[in-house]
This record gives structure tokens, sequence and C-alpha cells, in this order.
């Protein structure tokens, strides 16, 4: 099975006041190196990494050559516009292999790690979407591995702040769920107070 990564990394970070969140030092690196690479070296075959707000600065501020890094003009749309900006991409490096399944990640993680992406990468089954859970709850989050049908799928129905989510939520038979808690976690870096997440 030949998997895509996609990062999606185009906020501004308004909330948090500090710019972009694909910026934010994490391990004596852009953050945003951190969560591309985990998917890289967790088995993902290649990796697009979306860009927006403040897309010249990040570029000159992170080593994404090992990445294909896409700017998405529409990006203050919101994340839907960077979810279909990275699932129209997957596969456009090589024109002779055909990407068979697409895993989103969000640049705001810093917790998830290279096992969890081969623990979603071996569980995930063809026609099916996987996506991690954690603790005790049952709730879908990120990543997730949609076959690449799915993820075009979810591309229609994205809008404004959605994302996937609306395809999901009318699919929910669709859904694998695996307990990921031993590799991460999916706590994000969204205000101040979340930035203690980028001590470890």
């Amino acid at each position: 099975m030949r998997v895509t990564g996609i990062v999606l990394a185009a906020g501004a970070g308004r909330r948090l006041g500090r710019g972009p969140k694909a910026l934010l030092p994490y391990r004596g690196r852009p953050l945003v190196e951190h969560v591309a690479g985990v998917l890289l070296d967790g088995g993902c075959d290649d990796v697009v990494v979306v860009l927006g707000a403040e897309a010249s600065r990040v570029r000159d501020s992170a080593d994404l050559g090992r990445f294909t890094v896409l700017e998405n003009p529409e990006w203050s749309l919101g994340l839907a516009s960077s979810f279909q900006a990275g699932v129209a991409a997957a596969g456009h490096g090589d024109a002779d292999v055909d990407v068979e399944a697409v895993m989103i990640a969000l640049v705001d993680q810093p917790r998830i790690q290279p096992r969890l992406v081969q623990l979603l990468l071996g569980k995930h089954r063809s026609g099916r979407i996987t996506a991690a859970h954690y603790g005790n709850g049952q709730r879908a989050s990120h990543p997730m591995v949609f076959d690449i049908g799915h993820a075009r799928n979810a591309m229609e129905l994205a809008s404004e702040d959605t994302g996937a989510r609306n395809y999901l939520r009318q699919n929910p038979q669709l859904i694998d769920l695996v307990d990921c808690t031993p590799f991460g976690d999916d706590a994000d870096v969204d205000t101040a107070a979340d930035l203690h997440l980028l001590e470890d």
C-alpha cells in the first residue's frame, strides 16, 4: 500500500498569538519539521506539507527538503481548503505510482511518534478509514488514514473549518478506531495554556 502523508500546517495561529504554529519550536526545530518527519519515519512513502499563513517565512525557517511543500492561497478560508489541496496533490509527485491511501495529520500535535504512524498503517484495511483514539475515549482523532477514494469523497463535503468531519459523520460505519495511547496523544497547541506541550 502506497501512502502519502499530509500535514495541515497553513493556519496563522491567531488564538495562540505567536505566528504560524508551523514555526513553534519543538526539540530544537520548527514543529512542522517534527510532524512531517514523524509521518515519513513512521512509514508514509512521501509527505505533502500544506502551508498558508506566512508561507515564505516557514519555507525559509524550516528544513522541508524531504517533503513536497504546497502553498494554499485560500488558507484563510479554513481547514477545509488545506485538506482539499493536500488530497488533490497526493501522488502527483510520481505519475507512475498510484497512491492508495493518505494519512492526515495536524501540525499542532507534537506528541505523535513514528510508532503511532506505524501502528495506524499496519491496522489500516483497504476500503476503510482508520483513525487514532486515545485513552478511554472512542472519538476518532488524528492522525487518520483514508483510502484515497474516501479522501476524495471527503473533499467534496469539506467546508470552512470542517476538513473531513462532514464525511466522517455521514459514514461512521467506515471508521476503524485504533488505540494509540502508548505512542502519543492528540493534545494540540491551541492557546498559551498549551505551550507546555512543547517542553518535553
